[in-house]
């Protein structure tokens, strides 16, 4: 059995260098230690996670979801849903402006809505259902709809792939070109000059945004900027990151290891809590475009030898409560659950792998598989699959690089000899994976598919199926016959699911369970 870990340094090693603060500029910051590098500032271009979590501060959404799972208005001030239900009118509150002065109209919010429909997935089912979007004037704008679309509200509002709002200059650039204009009309705004990816990144209070006057709630209500900056500093080693929060120099960590979660917790100003819901997935990726992985055979023969709980050992250790097998493509404990079709994943077999990898056709095909050595859990699972592939035969090479190179690299279709990939691992919240709607990894339209591009008419049947279904009963058996041919197709594979607490300085205020990270309504008392 590998080691689970190869990076950890001794617990005491000492901190990494700071700048140097007034105590009453420390007072009115909120200094954290971010998951991951922040190397794309466009929440529409990048799924990372670490890029919405920057995406919630500086931008603003429609409507957005409570803690219930309702959708409230945000920069709405309310909505209206024709007589015949094929229109949907919206109405933007007053006081609504960008970073840079301009007044927000109803022509910044139709442009972003139709740069981030072409990549969402949960709206890309629903676009054909959409006649048109458009402003009516400068506060009003309306969806016009060829069919009743019940689930359009919570798509413009969901957390998993949020409808940010940006100015219409930036949001007219292309869905698949990078933005690097960060301008928005959140609580927060970026400080460019102060950027270095890879170590630092900061965010100002904004001092135009107007809160809505109702109290949190989830993340809907008052988003109140209760601090003047908001600063990460990427420390790539968790132990020097420990002794960071235990001495006072940092004040939160997002993704603490699990391997020095006692150490913290004997720190009495150090306050260590579950703040994301409903579990962190971990998967891994084939690249479905190239050889070796664009044989199904070949995808199902790895899955034969997969054993979540070594992935999830890997992680979190044997932290009671600390992590579960769930060996479906749905998240456990949701309505939509199911194992049907899921024995492959029960196979948990090296040698029938073996005998699987052989009967494929594999021929020795280069399988170039990218770690992530500066982010521990994701780096950890992709050595679980590295140890995988090794003892199947396959013609590994393995590359470490960061998060923020990987996020770069992942976008490219070239194959491995010009800069390509064939096998990435990541995470995800449980809420992303509850509904076909919004199961980023499940979704098999090809090119407009997440990186790896599975194609699969019957995938995308199902899922359209399950959109037009009414019938609790009817979803559920969609659900199943969705899980049944994931496991056929095999284009990921799902790797169970850990809990990620977060830890942060007892002074720290404001601090609430949300299914993502915001830096809104934190203070320091």
């Amino acid at each position: 059995m590998m080691q689970r870990r190869t990076i950890l340094a001794s617990a005491a090693a000492a901190a990494l260098p700071l700048p140097a603060f007034s105590q009453g500029a420390v007072a009115r910051t909120i200094r954290v230690i971010p998951q991951a590098n922040l190397t794309s500032v466009d929440p529409v271009w990048t799924t990372a996670v670490v890029t919405r979590n920057h995406a919630f501060m500086i931008y603003d959404q429609i409507c957005a979801q409570d803690a219930a799972g309702v959708i409230r208005p945000q920069m709405a001030e309310g909505w209206v849903l024709g007589d015949d239900r094929l229109s949907l009118t919206f109405t933007l509150r007053e006081g609504l402006a960008f970073h840079d002065g301009e007044r927000v109209t109803s022509k910044d919010v139709v442009a972003s809505i139709k740069r981030w429909a072409r990549r969402d997935p949960f709206m890309q089912v629903l676009w054909p259902s959409v006649a048109d979007v458009e402003a009516m004037d400068d506060r009003r704008f309306r969806f016009r709809l060829h069919r009743p679309v019940p689930l359009l509200l919570e798509a413009l509002g969901q957390t998993q792939f949020p409808c940010f709002i940006m100015p219409e200059r930036i949001a007219a650039t292309d869905a698949f070109t990078q933005i690097r204009d960060t301008v928005g009309s959140g609580p927060f705004k970026f400080v460019p000059g102060e950027w270095n990816p890879g170590q630092r990144a900061v965010w100002s209070k904004n001092e135009r945004y107007v809160p809505r006057t109702e109290a949190v709630d989830g993340l809907a209500g008052g988003r109140v900027p209760r601090i003047d900056r908001v600063e990460w500093t990427v420390i790539s080693d968790p132990a020097t990151s420990a002794n960071a929060m235990t001495q006072g120099e940092q004040d939160y960590w997002e993704y603490p290891l699990h391997d020095l979660l006692p150490l913290i917790r004997r720190n009495r100003e150090v306050v260590v809590e579950q703040r994301l819901l409903e579990g962190t997935y971990g998967i891994a990726r084939f690249n479905t475009l190239h050889p070796p992985f664009n044989n199904v055979a070949v995808r199902r023969a790895v899955a034969m030898a997969v054993d979540q709980r070594d992935y999830l050992r890997a992680v979190a250790g044997n932290e009671p409560n600390g992590w579960g097998v769930c060996e479906g493509v749905f998240t456990c404990g949701t309505p939509m659950a199911n194992e049907v079709g899921s024995e492959i994943l029960k196979t948990h077999n090296i040698e029938r792998a073996k005998e699987a990898l052989r009967a494929s056709g594999y021929n020795g095909e280069k399988v170039v598989l990218i770690a992530p050595s500066d982010y521990p859990q994701i780096n950890a699972l992709s050595l679980v699959t590295a140890d995988i592939l090794q003892r199947m035969g396959m013609n590994l090479d393995l590359i470490a690089t960061d998060w923020g190179s990987l996020v770069q690299r992942r976008a490219s279709r070239e194959p491995v000899e010009r800069g390509g990939w064939s096998i990435i691992h990541t995470t995800s919240s449980g809420q992303s994976l509850t509904l076909p709607v919004y199961h980023l990894f499940l979704r098999a339209n090809g090119a407009n598919a997440w990186f790896g591009w599975p194609d699969d008419p019957e995938i995308e049947r199902l899922r359209g199926a399950w959109v037009e279904s009414a019938e609790e009963s009817e979803r559920l058996n969609i659900a199943q016959a969705l899980n049944r041919r994931a496991m056929e197709f095999m284009h990921y594979l799902p790797l169970g699911y850990y809990w990620q607490p977060s830890a942060w300085r007892r002074n720290v205020t404001g601090v609430f369970r949300a299914p993502a990270t915001v830096f809104w309504n934190m203070g320091k008392s």
